[in-house]
């Protein structure tokens, strides 16, 4: 291969990056501020309606594999799964297979409506499922005797059994 055709090549190449850039940043452009703070404020909205609805519930009995769309008695992945069907996200059975679902989210950057996932038992596996309100407060259900409630998170078994956070909306 010859000097010239290689230099020739390297053109091309640069070509092509510079052009396949300019696409790239082109395409982001698209995407205004505005939509952006829409689909922020839909989200956060959507979180809005999670907790109000599943406040609609505090006090329903907690009953160990309650039946899917039963809403006189939870367990926690059964109400949490039943909450966020109300707004249209549909979500697994249980509380593992929901830690998989949305997207991850890290304990320090959690907003309300997020999932927050435990291992109560410390048996390495997920079996506990609660959704983060903000202002470091959880709705969830647990434990016959106190069913649909609101907990405090710093400090509570769910904090020190914490295993992940997801977010589904």
């Amino acid at each position: 291969m010859s000097h010239t055709t290689t230099r020739r090549s390297a053109g091309k190449i640069i070509a092509g990056v510079t052009l396949s850039l300019a696409i790239a940043f082109s395409g982001s452009a698209l995407i205004s501020p505005k939509q952006v703070e829409a689909a922020s404020a839909s989200s956060s909205s959507k979180a809005s309606r999670v907790i109000s609805i599943g406040k609609k519930y505090l006090g329903a009995p907690y009953v160990f594999g309650a039946k899917t769309g039963n809403t006189s008695s939870f367990d926690c992945s059964s109400f949490t799964q039943y909450v966020y069907r109300q707004v249209g996200v549909s979500i697994p059975r249980s509380s593992k297979n929901q830690s998989t679902a949305g997207r991850f989210v890290s304990r320090s950057n959690l907003k309300a409506g997020d999932l927050i996932f435990s291992d109560t038992n410390r048996d390495g596996k997920i079996n506990h499922v609660s959704i983060y309100m903000g202002n470091g407060k959880l709705l969830h259900t647990y434990r016959k005797g106190i069913g649909v409630t609101i907990s405090n998170f710093k400090g509570s078994a769910w904090d020190k059994t914490y295993v992940t956070a997801r977010r589904v909306l």
